[in-house]
């Protein structure tokens, strides 16, 4: 493993922050109780063997932290309706309209118009698009023809904090002074069923959904500083089978193993100690923290590791319970509910870990 810093971040010459932020979902909420009738109704429920029911309705049933999800699909009925064409089409015909639909929500919380964007990052892991998801946004919100576009994918449920980097690294650069940040994932979109506990665990805990923020040179004048001060990243790449993506029957097939909860809490402590570390402060020090979920396994894992208060995590056990796991678009939403829920101001930590096995980590001082 290799523990990556970022150099001078501390002292470096231009600040980034979080100037506003957006979320969106597709609006049918389906609960648990739902799903384990739609599965238990489909033909797929005919062929998968007993245990594979079991690993259904233990998840299903038993209170794992998630009570509801949003899924971009008219019925239930329509996620057991699993082939290559039908689910990269679901992927083109919802992604766009859920990153535009988070980058407009963005925007007005920045007190922004589209023109003002220099440069937008999307972040996506669940479908692929050529040309990029990047140049669908650029149209549906009206960016500015000569807005720089990139387009990041593979980093699965971590990516958020590395689209953050790359935004910073442009403002950095004062390429522009307005970054339009975008992580979209349409997990209904990489559905894929089979015997194996992992692979049935993935299709119950994932939800579809967007999450957006306005990455600035400047704050909003008047509102709330959101600063990004320094970060870090551990990448593990011997722990890369532990959770990952691979390509089966020309389709994505989620791997996720029971290694995860550990590897999440410990990859999380060692980044949130190196920053600590480097800023010479304790984690009593931190007002709020903003993680991404993966499961509530993981966030008892990270409260143990860590030695935090259950409350310190309670925003994202919230909008776990509420939308589940909705991979890199998590941690927008944890950031707003903090945010909605007049957290106090000072120093906040802002985490997400995901496929490689890496952890990113970055520290963020909140003002008036």
């Amino acid at each position: 493993m290799h523990l990556t810093q970022s150099p001078g971040a501390m002292a470096a010459p231009s600040s980034m922050y979080f100037r506003g932020v957006g979320t969106a979902t597709p609006p049918a909420r389906y609960t648990k109780a739902e799903c384990l009738d739609a599965f238990e109704q489909s033909d797929w429920y005919g062929r998968l063997d007993a245990r594979a029911h079991f690993v259904a309705r233990t998840v299903l049933q038993r209170d794992n932290g998630i009570e509801a999800r949003r899924l971009a699909v008219g019925s239930l009925a329509e996620v057991f309706t699993i082939d290559p064409n039908t689910l990269s089409q679901r992927f083109l015909a919802h992604a766009p309209a859920l990153a535009a639909d988070a980058g407009q929500r963005a925007l007005a919380d920045a007190g922004l118009t589209p023109g003002d964007i220099g440069a937008v990052v999307i972040s996506t892991c669940t479908g692929y698009l050529r040309p990029g998801l990047s140049g669908h946004v650029i149209e549906r919100l009206g960016l500015r023809r000569d807005v720089q576009g990139f387009d990041l994918v593979g980093q699965g449920c971590a990516a958020a904090l590395p689209n953050f980097s790359l935004g910073r690294a442009l403002l950095g650069s004062g390429a522009c002074e307005h970054v339009l940040s975008i992580c979209v994932e349409v997990s209904s979109a990489a559905m894929y069923l089979d015997n194996d506990p992992g692979v049935l665990i993935s299709a119950c805990l994932f939800g579809d959904g967007a999450g957006a923020a306005v990455l600035s040179r400047q704050a909003r004048p008047g509102a709330r500083r959101i600063e990004w001060v320094d970060s870090t990243t551990r990448t593990d790449p011997g722990q890369r089978k532990a959770l990952m993506f691979e390509q089966r029957d020309g389709m994505l097939r989620n791997i996720l193993t029971r290694a995860v909860p550990g590897l999440a809490a410990q990859a999380a402590h060692e980044v949130l100690d190196t920053v600590l570390g480097r800023a010479g402060l304790q984690t009593t020090d931190l007002r709020a923290w903003i993680l991404h979920a993966g499961g509530r396994d993981v966030l008892l894992a990270v409260e143990r590791e860590v030695g935090l208060d259950p409350q310190a995590l309670r925003h994202s056990a919230a909008m776990l319970r509420e939308y589940g796991n909705l991979s890199s678009a998590f941690v927008y939403f944890v950031l707003q509910a903090a945010l909605a829920d007049d957290v106090a101001d000072g120093w906040w930590w802002l985490s997400s870990f995901g496929a490689g096995f890496s952890c990113h980590g970055a520290l963020l001082r909140v003002s008036r």
